[in-house]
C-alpha cells in the first residue's frame, strides 16, 4: 500500500514539473502564481512552571513576570475581576500552599506520611471506642424498654469488644438483664466473672447487691408484680417533683444506692437536680463525686452541667481536678461546655496533661464564639508545643469564622505544614475580606 502511495506522489510531482515545460513547448501562457504573504513572527510565550513542582512560595511566578503574554491586559482585567470574588486567590493558594490536597504527582513528604498515618491510627481508635460506647448505649436503651434479651446481647458485644474499657459495667448489666429473663445461672456466671476479674471496680458494691438478689430469685418463677412495682415507683417519683422534696430525698437516695434499673435511677437524679433543697443538692453532689457506680456518676455530672449555676461549676471543677478517670473527665468537659463555663475550659486547655482532653477542651472553645474565646485560642496556640493541639486550635478558629486570628498566627508560623493548614482554611472563607486579602497578599509576593 505504501508503495502505491509513494508512486502516486512521484507522479504528481512529475506532473507539476512537466506541465510548465509542456505549456512552453506548445506556446501556451502559464498563469502567474500569486505571492504567499509573509507570516508574522509569533512572540515566545514564557514557560509556566508545573504547580506540582512548586515547593516554596517564592517559586510562584509574579504576574509582572508574565507581561509578555499575548493580550495580557485583558487577562489581568479578568484576573482582577475574579480576585474580587476571591476565586483566583482561592484556587491558586489551594494549589500552592495545600499541596497535600491538590498535589498532582501524588507525592507527600515522609513527615506528612508519618503524620497522616498517626492521625489515621488515632481516628481508628476513636471510631472503635465510639462503636463500643454506642453498643453500650443500645444496651441501656434496651433496658429502659424492658427488652431484656436485646440488652443482654448488646452488653455481651461490649464485653467481647477488643480493648473495651466498659467490661465491668457491661457484665453487671448483662447479669441484670439475664436475671430479668429468669436465667439466674447465667446471671451469676456473669457476676462471678466481673467480681473476680475486676476486684477494684467501682461496680463491685452494685454487683454484690445484685448477686444477692439473683440468688434469692434462683429457682423462682418471674414475678410480674416486680415490674408493676417499678412502674409505680416511676409514677411516684414524677409526683415528687411537685411535692416537698425534703421528704422525698431519703427515698431517692435509697433508689440510687440499690439495684434499680437505669431508668429509675436516672429519674431519681432528675428529681434531685430539679430540687432547690440543700439536702437534694448534697446527694447529687455526692453521687457526682463518685458516690455511686460510674453510670450514675456520669448522669449526675450531666445534670450539674445542665443546671450550670456557679456552685455547680465549682463542683465540676473540683471533681475534674481530683479524678484520674479520663471518661469521667470527658463527661465533665462536656458538662462545662453545656454550662457555658469558658473559663474552666480555657484552664483545662492550658494545663491538662492528657492530649485528648486538651483537644476536647479546645474543640468546645471553638463552638463558644470568637467574642468569648477568640483571644484565648490565640494565646493557647502561642504557648502550645503539640502540633495536634495546634491543628485543633486552627479548626476551632475556622469554626468561629475567625479569619483575623488565623491570619495573625499564620504570619508568625514557621512550620510549613501548619501554615498550609491555615491557608487552606482561609481559602474556604470566600466571603471573608480579611481571608481573601491575605490570600492575595500571598500571591503577590
Amino acid at each position: 500500500m505504501r508503495v502505491v502511495i509513494n508512486t502516486c506522489r512521484i507522479a504528481m510531482v512529475c506532473g507539476v514539473l512537466v506541465t510548465p515545460s509542456l505549456a512552453a513547448a506548445q506556446g501556451t501562457k502559464v498563469p502567474t502564481v500569486p505571492t504567499v504573504p509573509t507570516v508574522p513572527m509569533v512572540p515566545m510565550v514564557p514557560m509556566i512552571p508545573n504547580l506540582s513542582e512548586l515547593t516554596r512560595l517564592a517559586d510562584l511566578p509574579r504576574l509582572a513576570d508574565l507581561s509578555n503574554l499575548p493580550e495580557l491586559p485583558m487577562m489581568l482585567d479578568a484576573a482582577r475581576l475574579a480576585a474580587s470574588d476571591g476565586w483566583l486567590a482561592l484556587d491558586s493558594a489551594r494549589a500552592v500552599l495545600a499541596p497535600d490536597l491538590y498535589r498532582f504527582d501524588g507525592q507527600r513528604s515522609p513527615e506528612e506520611d508519618a503524620r497522616r498515618r498517626e492521625e489515621q491510627a488515632k481516628q481508628r481508635e476513636s471510631e472503635r471506642r465510639q462503636r463500643v460506647d454506642e453498643q453500650y448505649q443500645r444496651g441501656q436503651e434496651a433496658l429502659e424498654r424492658r427488652n431484656w434479651s436485646r440488652a443482654a446481647d448488646a452488653f455481651t458485644s461490649v464485653v467481647d469488644a477488643q480493648n473495651s474499657t466498659r467490661v465491668d459495667a457491661a457484665l453487671y448489666w448483662k447479669a441484670y438483664a439475664l436475671d430479668k429473663l429468669n436465667q439466674q445461672a447465667d446471671a451469676l456466671t456473669a457476676l462471678g466473672q466481673m467480681i473476680k476479674t475486676y476486684p477494684q471496680s467501682r461496680w463491685i458494691a452494685d454487683a454484690k447487691a445484685l448477686e444477692l438478689q439473683v440468688r434469692q430469685n434462683a429457682g423462682q418463677a418471674p414475678r410480674p408484680e416486680a415490674e408493676s412495682d417499678e412502674e409505680l415507683k416511676l409514677l411516684a417519683i414524677q409526683g415528687l417533683q411537685h411535692s416537698a422534696p425534703e421528704q422525698a430525698v431519703p427515698m431517692l437516695e435509697k433508689i440510687l444506692q440499690g439495684t434499680a434499673s437505669p431508668q429509675l435511677k436516672a429519674r431519681a437524679l432528675f428529681v434531685l437536680a430539679q430540687s432547690n433543697s440543700p439536702r437534694a443538692r448534697q446527694v447529687l453532689t455526692t453521687v457526682a463525686k463518685g458516690g455511686s457506680n460510674p453510670d450514675v456518676q456520669r448522669r449526675a455530672i450531666q445534670y450539674l452541667g445542665v443546671h450550670g449555676s456557679v456552685d455547680n461549676r465549682a463542683v465540676l471543677a473540683e471533681i475534674y481536678a481530683g479524678s484520674n478517670d479520663v471518661d469521667i473527665k470527658r463527661q465533665i468537659l462536656q458538662s462545662l461546655f453545656v454550662g457555658g463555663d469558658a473559663t474552666r475550659l480555657i484552664e483545662v486547655a492550658n494545663i491538662e496533661q492528657n492530649v485528648e482532653l486538651r483537644r476536647q477542651a479546645v474543640r468546645h472553645l471553638g463552638t463558644m464564639g470568637r467574642t468569648r474565646t477568640g483571644d484565648a485560642l490565640v494565646a493557647i496556640y502561642a504557648r502550645e508545643k503539640d502540633a495536634d493541639i495546634k491543628r485543633q486550635v486552627i479548626n476551632a478558629m475556622f469554626t468561629q469564622n475567625n479569619a483575623d486570628s488565623l491570619v495573625a498566627i499564620a504570619r508568625k508560623e514557621a512550620d510549613p505544614a501548619l501554615k498550609r493548614e491555615m491557608v487552606q482554611k482561609l481559602s474556604l472563607m470566600t466571603k471573608n475580606k480579611v481571608a481573601m486579602d491575605y490570600l492575595m497578599e500571598i500571591l503577590n509576593k
